[in-house]
């Protein structure tokens, strides 16, 4: 059975306070969860430039992270017989897509594994109009695919969530921030997760910081009073964070999906509380798409149904990354991943951003190694 010493833990917490004491972010959190267990809960810094003590119920935004959860709703619903993997998108949403047409192709299944062909959306950049789901909603109607769907596998950034929640919406009568909070979020007991914040909800969520090219060459913390980088800015705004975005602007800790980890990894169950059937977390966690260069990020990639799956070099689960290992990351250095045969949920949290992508990936592969070293000395 694998298990964290007291003294692997101590290794631990130096190796996540290293990372604030140089200045890598204001604030983070490391949760990691053993065989059903909480073992490991960490938080450190702050919650901003000016901001407060950050501890294990701060709240972040956890960038595309949230996309594992909007998928579990819909695994959700496929479980429970109310659509099918291979159904085509219009079957549930008839105005998609016109009949007889390459677009009307689209399955769930494509849609889930990034493979839709409709990667781009003429909003991915207008935060003004991402509170407006019937907008998107129109927005997803209209676009044409780039890739013939099903051929080229290319991350969905924005368009994984409108097109997963406007299905949930679909099939299951539910806007999906409320599918997901009672049907994901509720049950295991994942208390301070939600997508988007409540209108009567006060916005404690920590404040995103960003970078300069180079700050960390002369005084990594100079670059911390900065401005959040271009791309994560608008996450600041009360406003798209009061939004409902299910591939962008979930809030949670990193206990809470090293909790959502944990139960995955189990198959699907913890503490007596059952998200999916074994069967359908196989189907949702094995690797369904696989290419050399990713349609969006241009790089490999693997892409389970909802999840991102490991064995690549640089892939953020670390240099003993396995294929069998399912996750996903989030802008900055945010990620979470599950081992089944560990039976390991991992979560890693902070509210620094760098535009350098490959600076994050080394920071949490690090962080990632850390913990499977540790879990592999007993």
């Amino acid at each position: 059975m694998a298990q964290i010493t007291e003294s692997d833990r101590q290794q631990l917490k130096a190796e996540f306070d290293r990372h604030l004491d140089v200045g890598l972010h204001h604030g983070a959190q490391l949760a990691v969860y053993v065989d059903g267990e909480l073992v490991v809960d960490f938080a450190g810094g702050t919650t901003g430039p000016e901001g407060g003590e950050t501890t294990s119920e701060t709240r972040h935004l956890i960038f595309s992270c949230t996309k594992p959860y909007a998928g579990v709703g819909l695994h959700q619903l496929i479980e429970d017989g109310r659509a099918d993997y291979d159904d085509p998108v219009v079957d549930h949403w008839p105005e998609f897509a016109d009949a007889d047409t390459e677009k009307s192709e689209i399955t769930i299944r494509q849609v889930l594994g990034h493979t839709a062909g409709i990667p781009y959306g003429e909003f991915d950049d207008k935060a003004e109009k991402w509170g407006d789901w019937d907008a998107v909603v129109e927005a997803m109607e209209e676009i044409e695919p780039v890739f013939k769907p099903g051929e080229q596998p290319a991350y969905h950034t924005f368009n994984y969530g409108w097109l997963v929640g406007e299905l949930i919406r679909r099939i299951s009568g539910q806007h999906v921030d409320e599918y997901v909070a009672e049907n994901v979020f509720d049950p295991l007991d994942m208390e301070e997760s939600a997508i988007g914040l409540d209108e009567d909800e006060e916005d404690d969520v920590a404040t995103l910081s960003g970078f300069e090219m180079f700050d960390r060459c002369r005084d990594p913390s100079e670059g911390l009073g900065i401005p959040a980088s271009e791309s994560a800015e608008a996450f600041n705004d009360e406003t798209v964070r009061r939004a409902v975005i299910p591939a962008a602007n979930g809030i949670g800790t990193a206990r809470d999906m090293a909790r959502f980890y944990a139960c995955i990894a189990n198959g699907g169950e913890l503490d007596g509380t059952r998200l999916l059937d074994e069967e359908t977390v196989a189907e949702a966690t094995q690797t369904h798409a696989e290419t050399e260069s990713d349609g969006t990020l241009s790089r490999p990639a693997r892409y389970a149904l909802g999840f991102w799956t490991g064995g690549l070099a640089n892939d953020m689960f670390g240099s003993f990354s396995r294929e069998r290992m399912f996750g996903h990351a989030g802008l900055g250095s945010i990620f979470g991943w599950g081992d089944p045969e560990l039976t390991v949920g991992f979560a890693y949290v902070t509210n620094g951003i760098r535009e350098e992508s490959w600076e994050h990936a080394a920071r949490v592969s690090e962080m990632s190694d850390a913990v499977r070293l540790a879990l592999l000395d007993y």
